[in-house]
């Protein structure tokens, strides 16, 4: 098997190559705009042999997998926070890069990572592609609610209701800030005529999947967050428990402790940010819906900061999905059954109200 550590860049790729079979090796570096790393890798089709190829996690390497995929060879994609540990030396460059994934292949040390099939991936770009225009429309209504306080008027939520847009076409403005108002309604209509089959696009590919339908039972949790947290998390299975599943959305607090000193800070924000950012969407809306959310944001609010209750209560609906994913059990029933399966929520309930007060003998 020909071994290949490719240190994989926009224009240009470095890579690190070894024979298991015939002990041959050697390196080379392949621009990608006149067709060499393509003819580099199709002619390695044409001699029939088996291909792995190892490269970092990165953007804009959709058609080199697509071309890998083509030709039958094995691509493994790598963690690029554990392949930056492995490197020991303080020289970085592409070449050491590419010798760095090559020795992590061989030894059979290369951390790799789970990748989305290509249908997967495809609506993660129908539900970013989503995101996007409705973040478009919300910075236009901003603007129109500004306008609208200007001339004394504040009607929030009803400002978009048909007496609202009403209210805004007629209010009396000087020549550009007239021009101004018309150019956003009229952007506004047009996102929400963009936007309506994208909601509908969602709702129906929601539908369709037995998890995404599950975790649409909980509050706050519509189509687009349970849609987007089955595309983004994959197979719960890759989870040993509800900590790493946390983790791998960037919701653990990061820690810098050491001895008998523990120092705790804000959430990592290692993982996918944008599920993270629907998760905090999320918990906004479960707080108005669900009491035990409630309360937890309330306390949280007057303790410390209305943006940390948030992200709080945000790291707790994360558990739960976490739990209706591993049990397969929809909301209510899995606030009841969550918690460890080592140590239930149950079981360690009962004993704290069991047992003996302080003054016990």
């Amino acid at each position: 098997m020909l071994i290949i550590g490719c240190d994989y860049h926009p224009s240009v790729q470095q890579i690190a190559f070894a024979d298991s079979e015939t002990g041959e090796s050697g390196e080379r570096r392949l621009l990608h705009k006149d067709g060499e790393a393509e003819r580099f890798y199709r002619d390695l089709k044409l001699r029939s042999v088996s291909v792995r190829v190892g490269i970092e996690a990165t953007g804009h390497a959709r058609w080199f997998e697509r071309l890998l995929a083509e030709l039958g060879f094995e691509l493994w994609i790598g963690n690029p926070s554990e392949i930056k540990a492995a490197r020991v030396r303080k020289q970085k460059n592409d070449r050491l890069d590419a010798e760095l994934l090559l020795k992590l292949l061989v030894e059979d040390r290369f951390p790799q990572i789970w990748v989305p099939t290509v249908t997967q991936r495809d609506l993660r770009q129908l539900l970013i592609h989503r995101q996007h225009l409705v973040r478009m429309r919300t910075r236009i209504k901003n603007q129109l609610q500004h306008m609208a306080l200007n001339q004394g008027w504040q009607k929030k939520h009803k400002l978009w209701s048909e007496a609202g847009l009403a209210l805004l076409r007629s209010l009396p403005l000087e020549p550009w800030a007239q021009q101004r108002r018309d150019t956003l309604l009229a952007m506004l209509q047009e996102l929400e005529e963009k936007i309506q089959p994208l909601d509908q696009a969602v709702e129906k590919e929601a539908r369709a999947c037995e998890a995404a339908r599950r975790m649409d039972t909980h509050p706050g949790v519509g189509p687009v967050i349970a849609l987007a947290t089955v595309l983004t998390m994959g197979d719960v299975s890759r989870f040993a428990d509800s900590r790493s599943w946390v983790s791998y959305l960037g919701l653990n607090p990061s820690e810098a402790s050491s001895g008998q000193r523990r120092r705790l800070g804000g959430i990592s924000k290692e993982g996918n940010p944008f599920l993270r950012y629907l998760l905090v969407e999320g918990a906004v809306s479960a707080t108005r819906r669900d009491k035990d959310l409630a309360r937890m944001y309330a306390r949280l609010k007057a303790k410390k900061h209305h943006g940390v209750a948030k992200v709080a209560v945000a790291r707790k609906l994360a558990v739960r999905l976490y739990w209706m994913a591993r049990t397969e059990k929809s909301y209510p029933e899995v606030v009841r059954t969550q918690g460890s399966q080592s140590h239930p929520v149950a079981e360690r309930r009962a004993v704290q109200l069991n047992r003996p007060p302080a003054s016990h003998p």
